[in-house]
């Protein structure tokens, strides 16, 4: 009996162990299923759990670099091309060839000088007035002028020259014939009235100086007179004919032209290197311009000689009239030469042209013009100057 017992013990012990292992592989099945382990968890079983790995962030997004906005280039502005001055030939802007001619006249008394506004002037004419003291009247057309004056009276041969361009004529008063033309014509159709005596404010007495030889005037106001007059800036195309300077081994040196009037001697001496003719007056050697303290030197000098006589107006001043339209003879000094020609004026708003002996229209140097009108018959002295040497032949500058 008792090995019977130990013989059924292990037996049992046997049957128990297996049971329970049947019992817990069903309970697995009827289980959920757990979390998996991998294989790092079932080795370190008995480790500390490992850190969890971080979740990476994204990467941003480079932003795109800003493409700057060209800023766009300024449209070139044309630089205007010069034209010639009508009056004078040289070189300006269009805007300046454009303005309006102004002329104005002026005293040549003794207790004038100096007068101002010569160098500034394109053109200017001397002719007799009246007591055998001549009278000056200024065309102010590419240039503005610091100061002009005295100014003086009006006379009708001088409105005649003035209607060539329609210029603003300004003067104070003037003879009965010149101030009936001016009432009657002076609104544009030969020139634009511009009288002291009705636009005082555009001139005024300067001290040192006593009247009737004080009044003066600016370009300043006078520019502004020409818009009040409605005297409109316009291109317009030179009259005479203009050339550039001639070389300088081809002018001659000296020279001189001598000329009087009843009470006014004048004389001008070339100058090779300025290529321009030094003005002198009787009282005053040399003329200089009071507004720019500079010797007066035209680039051309024309002497018409022309017939005045008495204009018999009632007053027993003396004053002339001129045949102004017509023709005569002119001697036109330019470059240093001096050559005998003739002068026309066709009508009273023509032109005052000037003409070589076989009749082809003479060329003035490019630059400011002085007409010397003379009573016909006055002596005109010219005293030339050394001609320039003879230019090399061609077979002569082969060789050098």
């Amino acid at each position: 009996m008792p090995q019977l017992k130990r013989l059924i013990v292990p037996i049992l012990a046997a049957a128990a162990v297996t049971t329970g292992l049947v019992v817990g592989m069903l309970a697995a099945r009827a289980a959920p299923p757990g979390p998996s382990l991998d294989p790092g968890q079932i080795a370190g079983a008995t480790a500390s759990p490992a850190p969890p790995t971080p979740t990476p962030s994204p990467t941003p997004t480079p932003s795109p670099t800003p493409v700057p906005t060209p800023t766009p280039s300024p449209t070139p502005v044309p630089t205007p091309v010069p034209v010639p001055a009508p009056l004078t030939g040289v070189l300006v802007p269009p805007e300046v060839a454009a303005q309006h001619p102004i002329a104005v006249m002026v005293d040549d008394h003794g207790d004038a000088r100096p007068q101002s506004g010569f160098n500034a002037a394109s053109v200017v004419w001397q002719a007799p007035a009246e007591g055998g003291i001549p009278r000056y009247m200024l065309i102010f057309q590419e240039n503005i002028p610091a100061a002009v004056g005295p100014v003086r009276s009006a006379r009708y041969y001088y409105i005649a020259w003035a209607a060539e361009w329609r210029a603003v004529y300004a003067h104070s008063g003037g003879s009965p014939q010149a101030l009936q033309t001016l009432r009657s014509e002076g609104s544009g159709q030969l020139v634009y009235n511009a009288d002291e005596f009705r636009w005082g404010k555009s001139f005024s007495r300067v001290k040192g100086r006593f009247a009737p030889h004080n009044l003066y005037t600016d370009g300043k106001r006078l520019r502004s007179l020409a818009k009040t007059l409605k005297a409109t800036d316009a291109a317009a195309v030179p009259v005479w004919q203009f050339a550039p300077d001639l070389l300088p081994r081809l002018r001659p040196r000296g020279g001189r032209i001598d000329v009087a009037y009843s009470y006014n001697k004048i004389r001008y001496d070339y100058d090779q290197a300025t290529n321009t003719y030094i003005r002198s007056v009787t009282g005053e050697k040399p003329q200089v311009d009071a507004a720019t303290g500079d010797r007066v030197a035209p680039k051309n000098v024309v002497i018409m000689l022309m017939k005045f006589g008495p204009l018999n107006d009632g007053s027993r001043k003396n004053r002339l009239e001129a045949e102004v339209v017509g023709k005569g003879t002119a001697y036109i000094s330019t470059n240093g030469t001096t050559i005998k020609g003739s002068w026309r004026k066709v009508s009273l708003t023509k032109p005052t042209i000037f003409f070589h002996a076989d009749g082809s229209r003479m060329t003035l140097t490019a630059g400011q013009t002085f007409v010397q009108v003379m009573q016909t018959g006055t002596k005109v002295t010219l005293t030339p100057g050394i001609p320039p040497p003879p230019e090399p032949s061609t077979s002569e500058q082969h060789r050098q």
